[in-house]
């Protein structure tokens, strides 16, 4: 070998050392950097992150998300909004205006007909329980975000309206469930339609409680007998679970739950962390879709389980731990989502997973903001995530920026002379 192309040959690997080192400095840096802010605080990157998400949706993101999951469209355009009036509540009354802006554009697009187009309307309420409760919710959003004696009349009679025949059609079903679809029914999107309830009666005149209460008591006669959790579906005519509780829908009933009633929220969330929040191989914490001891299928709520593992559910436990006061939770999750998240960063914008699934940025960035909407905020559960989750990826990546520079070092010492 020339000296020339041995020079070319120890340039190269130190340059790939350098960059295997940087990329392990980068990752431990994602591990252990706060990436969590709290219910007051504003979280790091999120604003460039919906940036991002709002030059996707310009581009049709919620259109090509439709065409994976029959709700794409429209969760691509509500967890925007929603985002933005979390941001919007953490400011000052004064400082809202782009964060009223934005949640009123989505709220635009979900009461298009390319929002309603999947759900059926002759349902009751109309357009089934999972379009009225979320449509409902960013309502009341875009509402919190304006003065109380200067709200705009029009947002407030159609906010009124839907939450009236919300609560009778909960008053006049023989369950607790209402449907979604001809036919089929999901515990979780009745929890989000009451916390709209609920918000309501944070906003105006209290006028559901006692809606509010029978929905409890019917709720706590159909949790699901193996976990004593709601289920995850349920039988559309009766209400009894017709399938055993899972984490894609725990993880979002526990983000509104605490919004309805505080004492059941906790319980109920206690028995889920238990059961649910599991760290595969000891790396890292993570939400598992079935219970911890039991497996069961894949399906378009979940994802792909790898090693049981619901992605989707772990993002969204991000923010309902957060809301229930369990930072530490919170904090691992946002950090181990960092960490395998991939984010990339321009002057403007930020995407995980390179951007390329707008939607699940759109879950992050809601999870990340999440704070209470009704609730006060809440007495933390006791800690079960402990610092020491990090050392075994720390280990990893420590390994792995060593090896480059000792696999120099034993060449040198291979050489002759």
């Amino acid at each position: 070998m020339t000296s020339t192309a041995a020079g070319v040959g120890r340039a190269l690997r130190l340059v790939v050392a350098l960059l295997v080192t940087a990329a392990a400095v980068v990752g431990a840096v994602r591990l252990v950097a706060p990436a969590t802010a709290g219910i007051d605080g504003e979280p790091s990157g999120v604003r460039r992150q919906l940036t991002f998400l709002r030059s996707a949706l310009d581009d049709g993101a919620g259109e090509q998300a439709q065409q994976l999951f029959p709700e794409g469209y429209f969760f691509s355009h509500a967890l925007y909004g929603l985002a933005w009036v979390d941001l919007g509540l953490r400011a000052p009354a004064a400082q809202r205006a782009q964060a009223l802006t934005e949640a009123r554009w989505a709220l635009s697009r979900l009461e298009s007909p390319a929002g309603r187009a999947p759900f059926p309307a002759d349902l009751t309420p109309e357009y089934g329980v999972f379009y009225q409760g979320w449509t409902n919710w960013l309502r009341g959003g875009v509402l919190s975000l304006q003065p109380a004696d200067g709200r705009d009349p029009g947002e407030l009679a159609r906010f009124t309206d839907a939450a009236v025949a919300l609560g009778g059609a909960f008053d006049a079903a023989g369950t607790p469930f209402l449907p979604a679809y001809h036919g089929q029914a999901w515990p979780v999107d009745s929890t989000v339609a009451m916390a709209s309830l609920r918000l309501h009666d944070h906003l105006l005149p209290a006028r559901f409680d006692a809606t509010v209460g029978r929905w409890l008591v019917d709720v706590r006669q159909r949790l699901d007998p193996a976990t004593g959790l709601l289920p995850h579906r349920v039988n559309s005519a009766t209400g009894d679970p017709a399938e055993v509780a899972r984490g894609t829908s725990q993880a979002l009933i526990h983000r509104f739950l605490p919004e309805i009633d505080a004492a059941f929220a906790r319980e109920q969330y206690l028995r889920f962390r238990r059961e649910f929040v599991a760290s595969p191989l000891w790396l890292g914490p993570a939400v598992l879709e079935y219970r911890a001891g039991t497996d069961g299928p894949a399906d378009v709520d979940s994802g792909p389980l790898p090693l049981g593992v619901s992605l989707s559910a772990t993002v969204v436990t991000l923010g309902a731990a957060q809301l229930h006061g369990d930072a530490t939770l919170a904090g691992a999750l946002a950090n181990y989502g960092e960490f395998v998240g991939l984010p990339v960063d321009t002057p403007n914008t930020r995407r995980y997973a390179f951007g390329l699934l707008p939607v699940g940025d759109g879950f992050l960035a809601w999870s990340k903001t999440a704070r209470p909407w009704v609730a006060g905020t809440p007495d933390p559960p006791p800690a079960t995530v402990s610092w020491a989750w990090r050392l075994p990826l720390l280990s990893i990546l420590l390994l792995a920026a060593l090896l480059p520079w000792l696999a120099m070092s034993l060449r040198r010492a291979s050489l002759p002379g």
